[in-house]
């Protein structure tokens, strides 16, 4: 496997102000916070408590408050809602929260998530149609939508009201609709732009409540399902994000939703020590194996189920899913690699396309790709019409900004700056890519592509104390915009290594620094066994490994280079 070497950026000390201003914290805690931008005792307490810096009221949302009265009519009147969601995680729990909420206020509801592979993402004629049709008189798009004109006046043209409520990147023109929610759109004020879908479906289901029920509310309840969505769709988890996941966190750990508690069971997880990584890398690629390979309405039934049989038969089947899909993904990323590099030379982005690809994983494989080799990577399904792909990038080259330069060619697309997705005309695909290639040679040909991991701090392995764990614990919730603590470790002796895992890919190791011995595992560096030095430097983070019953610390290694 081809690995690009990456930089290490360690970050600054701390000042002196700072370290005086934040006195009160343990040395090593002020550095983590320091990095981190908190500088003054306040902003720093505010931020370990997780408390939002900012006014949180959801009728400063653009386009609320014309939602809340329309659902108020409905409700009172009887009408049929649909709510109309993505097929990933944060879709289906911006679905199970809107549907959860308006049947405990009496309504008529109903949820419908596409089929990937029948319909494709987001809003669809077909679908409107068919909703129609069966007496709905409004539709609640979450986690989708905002691009979607032509199904916004197909919707309007039946008589049905539709409410868009997405968080992703606004068109120059918002679709037809009664009312448009998005955190991202001109002229809105919230001042959380980076809510994930679940968390817009969040804010307007508390706006209603608010509407509703004053100040009796009992809409934390459903802060699990915002956790849920929100670490698994990849949003920063600083700001109202950080203080939404950090409650919903304390939900899941005492969950009474059926079908999360078997889930987390079947998982090898405890649910009193859920944590926002278990969300990340256990949990939510369960939820989302359902709709990568058929339909996500098992996610959905599983979230929303108070049967304790069915959420044991729907927990097992995403479990089984999820093992699939693993082994599908790498035979699609080994397949996509071979496309993308014919030519052997790394181009400056990645592109693979193929009929064989199944089209809910070619994401996952293109996340690899990235991974793997630091560019822009592309993977899509062709069939005889079309070519749906997924996109993931890298800070330096915003993937959307890049398709809206081709819009001329795609039948649809939309995303972010590191992910999208569209959909083109096979006669178009070459000259997609041409004009794609063309923006990425103007934008990275000068830039030195290798990805960079950041530390902490440096420090020798005889400061890893136990209680330094219990300190970190404070950052929690960490994961994308508020990373782990990271920590670099020179000069430290190999006392033993052997690799392990499927086809040896990993590196189990013992280290010391003539003080104290560590041991550490490093994911995905099963090459370095045959050629490990007796000397290393080491990126990590420190953690508790619980194997059978005995926790001990360690060194989870994020990369090793010879020590000089």
């Amino acid at each position: 496997m081809t690995m690009i070497e990456k930089r290490w950026q360690i970050a600054s000390r701390i000042t002196a102000a700072a370290d005086e201003a934040l006195h009160g914290y343990p040395p090593i805690l002020r550095q983590v916070l320091f990095n981190r931008g908190y500088a003054a005792h306040e902003e720093a307490r505010n931020f370990l408590k997780a408390e939002p810096p900012f006014d949180t009221d959801p009728f400063q949302l653009s386009g609320v408050a014309e939602a809340v009265d329309r659902l108020v009519n409905a409700l009172k009147k009887g009408e049929r809602i649909a709510i109309y969601g993505d097929y990933d995680v944060d879709g289906v729990t911006a679905t199970a929260l809107l549907m959860e909420y308006l049947k405990s206020a009496g309504a008529d509801v109903l949820g419908y998530i596409p089929h990937r592979f029948d319909e494709g993402y987001g809003l669809n004629i077909e679908a409107i149609t068919q909703l129609s049709d069966e007496g709905v008189d409004v539709i609640i798009s979450v986690d989708c939508g905002i691009r979607s004109l032509e199904e916004a006046d197909h919707a309007r043209g039946l008589g049905l009201d539709l409410i868009i409520c997405d968080h992703h990147t606004t068109g120059e023109v918002l679709p037809n609709a009664i009312a448009v929610i998005d955190p991202k759109q001109s002229g809105d004020v919230y001042p959380e732009k980076n809510l994930a879908g679940v968390g817009v479906a969040y804010k307007l289901a508390a706006a209603l409540d608010k509407k509703i029920n004053g100040k009796d509310s009992t809409i934390d309840d459903y802060l699990d399902l915002v956790a849920l969505g929100t670490v698994a769709d990849l949003v920063p988890l600083i700001g109202e994000n950080r203080s939404l996941v950090r409650q919903g966190l304390k939900k899941i750990q005492r969950s009474r939703r059926q079908g999360l508690v078997s889930l987390i069971s079947i998982s090898g997880l405890k649910s009193a020590r859920v944590t926002a990584t278990d969300i990340g890398f256990t949990l939510g690629p369960r939820l989302n194996a359902a709709g990568r390979l058929d339909s996500a309405l098992d996610a959905l039934a599983l979230l929303t189920t108070r049967d304790v049989f069915e959420a044991g038969k729907l927990s097992q089947q995403l479990e089984a899913q999820n093992r699939k899909r693993q082994s599908i993904t790498r035979g699609i990323h080994a397949m996509a690699e071979q496309i993308a590099l014919a030519d052997k030379d790394i181009p400056l982005i990645l592109f693979a396309a193929h009929p064989e690809f199944n089209a809910g994983v070619v994401g996952l494989a293109a996340s690899r790709l990235t991974d793997q080799y630091y560019r822009p990577a592309i993977v899509g399904h062709s069939d005889d019409e079309f070519t749906r792909a997924s996109c993931r990038s890298i800070s330096e080259f915003n993937i959307t900004e890049a398709l809206d330069q081709c819009a001329d060619l795609l039948e649809k697309y939309g995303g972010h700056a590191a992910a999208a997705g569209f959909t083109v005309r096979n006669e178009n695909y070459a000259e997609l890519v041409d004009r794609l290639g063309v923006i990425a040679q103007e934008q990275l040909a000068d830039q030195d592509l290798r990805p960079t991991l950041s530390a902490d701090m440096e420090l020798p392995l005889s400061d890893l104390k136990p209680e330094l764990l219990d300190h970190l614990k404070w950052l929690q919730p960490t994961g994308y915009g508020n990373p782990q603590a990271t920590f670099v470790s020179r000069n430290v002796k190999v006392m033993s290594s052997r690799a392990v895992g499927k086809d040896s890919a990993h590196l189990k190791l013992t280290v010391s620094d003539g003080q104290i011995h560590f041991d550490a595992i490093a994911f995905r560096h099963g090459h370095w066994h045959n050629n490990l030095p007796k000397a290393i430097d080491l990126l990590y983070l420190f953690e508790v490994n619980e194997f059978r019953g005995r926790e001990t610390l360690q060194l989870n290694v994020r990369d090793i280079k010879p020590s000089e």
